[in-house]
């Protein structure tokens, strides 16, 4: 019991404590001086008129100087993408010219061994025709040997 008397009391002062730095806090805020700048300089430079036309003609190149370098910097961005997309394109047409070779070297190796698998058939069907007419003429002797034989 008595801890928990000792726990409130003390939560008590602390409520006050807090009341009053808030207060101050108020306070010290309240007294603090703001300010602002209302001061306007009234000092000027007074140009003559043809100077003031000078100074009026350089300012307006200068802002059309800063305009077209801001220009320039643009196309330059733009050139620069465009090379690369050239480039690019440049490496793409590359490569299909290297796979076109490729395809006419693989082409001409195709023809180049259906050409010699055409002379091979040819040989071979030479020489099946000259066995054809070799057994003909031998059947026909055979036949012409039997029926001799056979008289």
């Amino acid at each position: 019991m008595k801890l928990i008397n000792k726990i409130n009391k003390f939560s008590h002062l602390k409520r006050k404590q807090m009341k009053k730095l808030s207060v101050l806090i108020f306070l010290m805020m309240m007294s603090l001086k703001g300010f602002s700048q209302n001061v306007i300089d009234t000092t000027s430079i007074q140009l003559k008129k043809p100077i003031a036309r000078l100074v009026i003609k350089d300012l307006i190149k200068g802002d059309g100087a800063n305009n077209e370098l801001a220009l320039n910097i643009k196309k330059i961005s733009l050139l620069e993408n465009k090379v690369s997309l050239k480039d690019s394109v440049i490496l793409s047409l590359n490569e299909q010219v290297g796979n076109f070779d490729n395809i006419l070297l693989s082409k001409s190796n195709q023809l180049s061994l259906s050409q010699e698998l055409s002379k091979r058939l040819e040989k071979d069907l030479k020489k099946q025709k000259f066995k054809t007419k070799l057994m003909g003429g031998v059947g026909i002797v055979a036949v012409l040997a039997v029926a001799i034989l056979a008289k």
